[in-house]
C-alpha cells in the first residue's frame, strides 16, 4: 500500500503479535487481518498493488486506488509509479515475512510440549504412467469414489486402501537432488489418528523433476488449527532441527507455506472426529497427487448424514436400507 504501512494483527481466526511491513507474503489458503492509519496528504490517491510471490509471474501487477473519501476523486491517478515489489523468487524476503508471524502471548495458549506421533511428509514430483504427478513419501493421493466417513464407520473394507500410508522416507534419500527414480504410484490410504493425541507434522519439500527446482507450497489442513512450530533448510533431523522449535508463541494457523528446499514443523491435536484432508492449497497440485488424509475419533460421531453417504459403497447401501 503506496507510503501507508501495514500492521498486521490477525492470521487464520487467531490473534498475532502486531507488526508493521510495507509489503507482506500471501499464500492460496491463507488470511491476515492488517490496520493502516489514514494519514498522508488527502488530495492524492495511492497504489494498492498485488503482484505474484513463489511463482516466475505471467501477468503484470494488480491495481486498485486507496482514495481519502471525499477529498479527491477517486479516479485520479496516483502522482507518482505503483510501487515495486520484491522480486518473485526472493526467498530470503519471504522467509524474514513470514518468521515474523508470532502469536499474541496467550492467544491460543501454547502448544503441547512433547507429541505422541510424528508424520514426516517428503513432498517430490514424479511420474506415473508418463503423466506429471506430485506425491507424498511416494504415494501419489487419488480420493476414492466412496467418502472416507461412511467408509470407516461402516467398516467397508473395499472402499480405500487399508494400508497405512509411510510415516517418513528413506533416511539415504537426498531432498537437494533429483530422484534416482522418479516414478511413484497411486494410493487411498488414511493415517488414523488416536482421538486427542497431539501429532507433529514435518513437511520436507525436495527438488522436482528439474534439476535445481523446488517451489512454494501453502498446505492446508481441515477440521483442526496448528500451532507452526518453526521452519528450516535442507533436510529435517529430529536429533538437531527440534532444538529449535518455537513452543512458546507459534503462530496458531490451518495453512502454513513450505518453502523450496525446506522444512516446516507442525504440531495439532487430534480432537476432532472425523475424516480430514491436509493438502497442498494450490488446487491442481491436489489434484496431482499433494495431499494426505487423517481420521480420528469417527466411531464417536452420531448419525451421519444422508448426504454424506450417497457416493460409491455408501451409496448403494443407502439405497438399499431406504428401499427396506
Amino acid at each position: 500500500m503506496q507510503n501507508h504501512k501495514m500492521v498486521l494483527v490477525e492470521a487464520d481466526g487467531n490473534y498475532l503479535q502486531p507488526f508493521a511491513v510495507d509489503d507482506m507474503d500471501i499464500y492460496s489458503g491463507e488470511s491476515y487481518s492488517v490496520l493502516f492509519t489514514t494519514d498522508q496528504n488527502p488530495s492524492n490517491n495511492y497504489w494498492v498493488s498485488v503482484s505474484v510471490r513463489g511463482r516466475k509471474p505471467n501477468t503484470t501487477q494488480a491495481l486498485t486506488i486507496l482514495n481519502y473519501h471525499n477529498t479527491t476523486s477517486a479516479s485520479k491517478p496516483p502522482p507518482s509509479p505503483p510501487p515495486v515489489a520484491p522480486l518473485w523468487n526472493n526467498y530470503t524476503h519471504s522467509k524474514l515475512f513470514t518468521k515474523k508471524v508470532l502469536a499474541l502471548m496467550g492467544n491460543p495458549n501454547p502448544p503441547p510440549t512433547t507429541h505422541h506421533r510424528r508424520i514426516i511428509l517428503l513432498n517430490t514430483q514424479n511420474y506415473i504412467d508418463g503423466y506429471t504427478k506430485w506425491a507424498i513419501n511416494n504415494i501419489s493421493l487419488v480420493l476414492p469414489a466412496t467418502p472416507y466417513l461412511g467408509s470407516i464407520k461402516y467398516n467397508l473394507n473395499n472402499a480405500f486402501d487399508h494400508k497405512t500410508p509411510p510415516a517418513n522416507f528413506p533416511s539415504n534419500y537426498d531432498v537437494m537432488k533429483q530422484a534416482q527414480n522418479p516414478n511413484s504410484t497411486y494410493g487411498s490410504g488414511v493415517y488414523m489418528l488416536s482421538f486427542n493425541t497431539t501429532v507433529d507434522i514435518i513437511l520436507q519439500n525436495a527438488n522436482a523433476l528439474a534439476v535445481n527446482t523446488s517451489e512454494i507450497h501453502p498446505w492446508h489442513l481441515h477440521g483442526h488449527d496448528f500451532w507452526v512450530l518453526g521452519y528450516g533448510e535442507g533436510k529435517f533431523s529430529n536429533e538437531n532441527d527440534e532444538k529449535s522449535f518455537n513452543l512458546k508463541n507459534p503462530p496458531y494457523r490451518n495453512t502454513a507455506v513450505v518453502f523450496p528446499f525446506g522444512w516446516t514443523a507442525l504440531r495439532f491435536v487430534a480432537n476432532n472426529p472425523g475424516v480430514w484432508a491436509f493438502h497442498c492449497h494450490i488446487e491442481p497440485h491436489l489434484h496431482m497427487g499433494m495431499g494426505v488424509v487423517f481420521a480420528e475419533g469417527v466411531r464417536r460421531l452420531g448419525k451421519i448424514p444422508n448426504e454424506v453417504l450417497t457416493c460409491g459403497l455408501t451409496g448403494k447401501m443407502f439405497l438399499n436400507n431406504k428401499n427396506d
